[in-house]
């Protein structure tokens, strides 16, 4: 159960890495084909404020990282914890705020994270 509970972490870390890397490397290449029902010329000016959101996403990476790397318990388990609800919180926002899909993409895989967590 353990080695299950740090793949679905390192799964949605990487996710995360590789939204920072679309929000902020491609979003003027790759965005438009991906956003389909966004303006294609809103894309230019909106690229600072997806680099902005591709930051928040490489730190929720990054924690979830940490999480994995830390050696003593409880706190890896702590640490994980606060990153995936993190997660959780951005996925639910993001679901209500922008589309549904985010729910499925994002809260979704963190809440069978933090379930599994639990159940070690």
């Amino acid at each position: 159960m353990h080695i299950i509970t740090q793949i679905f972490i390192g799964f949605i870390a990487f996710l995360h890495l590789y939204i920072l890397w679309f929000e902020m490397f491609a979003w003027t290449s790759r965005g438009p084909k991906i956003f389909k029902s966004f303006p294609k010329d809103l894309f230019e000016p909106t690229k600072s404020m997806a680099a902005n959101q591709g930051l928040y996403n490489g730190f929720l990476s990054a924690g979830l990282v940490w999480s994995l790397l830390i050696n003593t318990t409880p706190w890896n388990i702590y640490i994980a914890i606060f990153f995936l609800s993190c997660v959780i919180v951005a996925g639910i926002f993001g679901a209500v705020t922008a589309s549904k899909k985010i729910l499925y993409v994002q809260a979704v895989p963190a809440i069978i994270a933090l379930v599994l967590l639990h159940l070690l």
